[in-house]
């Protein structure tokens, strides 16, 4: 099957759209499909084997790291030019509205995904008043397409009362191999801890970003450590909120280890003892999967897509949205003072885990690009 795939983000960013993208196209290429990549900003001349074309853009002001594309004709002549079976737009609602477009004009089956959920995010970003906007235009755009597709069960309802038609769940997936219990390393540890690898270890590993509630953190730990005076909190990873962080976090028992990638990422989930993911606005949360596959147990916040990947309890915690500062920082206590029920959460994670492969991942949306042909 030819696939055209247009996207609002993808390398050199990093975040969970991205690394689903990326192992998609690998399990594709292995799967003998043909593949042209559309994105904004300065992505790779390929990836896995495919062409991956440059879409003019501008960084969009409250978030430079997301871009605006524009349309060219450069864009329409190479999409109609590769003459796919089928357009796959990722989250479309800047510059993936292109292959909306696209699809339209030359009359080609579209399937669109659904991964940020843009109306909760542009209220953490200070500008709410375009949320009746840009929940019409995701309506719009996404009905345009034969299928819809969201990466939890959640989020599929969620897509389904903001009027989405045809909506699917693209089943979620981790890497296994890459990330397990003994990547846990003692120098990844003593660097994540300041120097203190004995004193207990609560990492966020993720996008460093407003919307991602990472403000409590800090008086969150400061209560952690009344009771456990030693804790350390290790943020890794980068983005448009880290300064901010870095400003306003006690420097004396927070580490901020900047972006890490490939065994130095694997080894970083590995080497905490808690995972804390405070974000309400996620539609999946592929990062408490990976901590999951590591073998960390995750305390998340019951809302969007968490409670999709985390069995509050048995995998880990899950805390109300609407939770207090006080009850996060006990739940984080009980955890680590708890340490064979840590141990015991952490395997039942790592089993969890164990059962999404990318490859069965990547089957199911090659279905859904050929029920979209078929309703074509």
């Amino acid at each position: 099957m030819r696939i055209a795939l247009v996207t609002e983000v993808f390398l050199p960013k990093i975040d969970g759209v991205v690394t689903r993208l990326t192992n998609t196209l690998q399990h594709l290429a292995a799967l003998g499909h043909e593949v042209e990549v559309f994105a904004p900003g300065k992505p790779p001349a390929s990836y896995a084997g495919f062409n991956v074309n440059s879409i003019p853009s501008i960084p969009f002001p409250v978030y430079p790291e997301i871009r605006i594309g524009f349309p060219t004709w450069r864009f329409f002549r190479k999409i109609r030019a590769f003459d796919p079976d089928v357009i796959h737009v990722i989250n479309p609602i800047w510059t993936a509205a292109l292959g909306v477009f696209a699809a339209r004009r030359d009359r080609v089956p579209l399937v669109a995904s659904f991964h940020t959920n843009v109306p909760e995010y542009v209220e953490a970003l200070g500008i709410g008043w375009t949320r009746p906007a840009a929940s019409a235009a995701i309506r719009y755009l996404h009905n345009q397409a034969a299928v819809n597709l969201c990466t939890s069960g959640p989020m599929v309802k969620k897509a389904q009362s903001m009027g989405l038609r045809n909506v699917q769940l693209w089943p979620k997936a981790v890497d296994t191999v890459n990330y397990r219990p003994d990547k846990e390393d003692p120098r990844m540890r003593e660097l994540l801890s300041g120097n203190h690898p004995e004193a207990p270890l609560i990492a966020y590993i993720g996008r460093i970003s407003k919307e991602k509630d990472l403000a409590r953190l800090d008086d969150v730990m400061r209560q952690v450590r009344r009771s456990l005076p030693q804790a350390r909190l290790a943020m890794v990873g980068d983005g448009p909120y880290l300064q901010q962080l870095k400003a306003d976090f006690d420097p004396e028992h927070t580490y901020f280890a900047g972006y890490l990638s490939g065994e130095d990422l694997a080894a970083a989930f590995a080497s905490a003892d808690v995972f804390v993911f405070p974000s309400a606005t996620e539609t999946l949360g592929l990062v408490a999967l990976e901590s999951f596959a590591s073998g960390v147990p995750v305390i998340g916040t019951n809302a969007g897509g968490i409670p999709f990947v985390v069995e509050d309890s048995r995998t880990g915690l899950l805390m109300d949205a609407d939770a207090p500062n006080e009850r996060w920082a006990q739940a984080i206590v009980e955890l680590l003072s708890a340490p064979e029920r840590r141990a015991q959460m952490g395997a039942a994670a790592r089993a969890e885990a164990q059962r999404y492969s990318w490859l069965e991942s990547t089957k199911a949306l090659v279905s859904a690009y050929e029920e979209a042909v078929a309703l074509q």
